[in-house]
């Protein structure tokens, strides 16, 4: 994993929030399945972490939660981003020796893995190839979804074993359900992030210091998909983490001269997207 993606100047995807309909089974799926430790717990709330140290996802089980609702915006995935391929290929035989439910890609820039937790967000788990060896055709990366060579990447063991997410592990990038691209795309623009792929109409990937993307935008849901209730399992936020309290303070003037509400809570910065994602921007 290369550092500079995720550190000054650049602005990344800090931790994700998510409502679950049981805590307690989704602690567990988190801890056994995907790796990681417990830094806090109350009796609906978890927050979770790679080092001991650093919230990535907090996971919330609300009163009268419902189960999660189709063709609405919303996670489509978040991505965990490991350090290095050994690390990736010590989680593929983790969940093979589990029999976990698999997709899998090769992106060219990076090789994938998906599942989903039990209530059905969508979880990527992820590590990228060098940037030097990403391919660039006018101004956008070149990403494709070819089929994964895992024993390639199995053959990165040399009898090491899985032992949990590693140091080092951040979270990659957020992938969201959008009702449009237009509006969208202008406003994460304005947030800072500039478009490094599209994907015909229907997606496209943004970023910022041209790493492949940090912030992946889609309408598989169904162009004009509206916003899930409060109460639906799905994302409750995400955080992105700008490099100053200058350059979150000329985002925020900037989303709010395109018309849309930023909000202060505790200290932190709130707003939504065009598709009613709830975002936190932090320093």
């Amino acid at each position: 994993m290369e550092q500079q993606f995720f550190e000054e100047p650049n602005t990344f995807v800090g931790h994700v929030e998510l409502k679950v309909q049981q805590l307690e089974r989704s602690v567990q799926f988190y801890k056994d399945t995907i790796g990681f430790q417990i830094l806090e717990q109350s009796e609906r709330r978890a927050v979770l972490s790679a080092d001991g140290k650093t919230s990535l996802l907090i996971i919330e089980q609300p009163e009268d939660v419902k189960p999660i609702e189709a063709n609405t915006s919303g996670l489509y995935h978040f991505a965990i981003l490991l350090p290095n391929r050994l690390e990736l290929a010590k989680v593929l035989k983790h969940f093979a020796n589990h029999n976990q439910q698999l997709g899998a890609s090769d992106h060219l820039v990076s090789e994938a893995l998906y599942l989903n937790d039990p209530d059905g967000n969508g979880i990527e788990v992820y590590s990228d190839r060098p940037s030097s060896t990403w391919n660039w055709q006018n101004n956008e990366v070149v990403m494709i979804v070819d089929p994964l060579d895992a024993q390639d990447i199995l053959g990165e063991l040399e009898g090491e074993s899985w032992g949990g997410l590693p140091v080092g592990t951040v979270m990659g990038h957020i992938h969201l359900h959008v009702s449009e691209l237009q509006k969208t795309e202008e406003f994460y623009n304005k947030l800072g992030f500039d478009v490094i792929s599209r994907l015909g109409q229907q997606a496209l990937f943004m970023s910022t210091g041209n790493y492949h993307h940090h912030i992946g935008l889609n309408t598989w849901a169904g162009v004009g998909a509206p916003a899930p209730s409060k109460k639906s399992v799905g994302l409750t936020s995400f955080s992105l983490v700008f490099p100053s309290e200058k350059a979150r303070g000329r985002a925020v003037e900037q989303v709010q001269g395109l018309g849309y509400e930023v909000l202060k809570e505790d200290g932190t910065f709130i707003t939504k997207d065009p598709s009613e994602n709830s975002i936190k921007l932090s320093v």
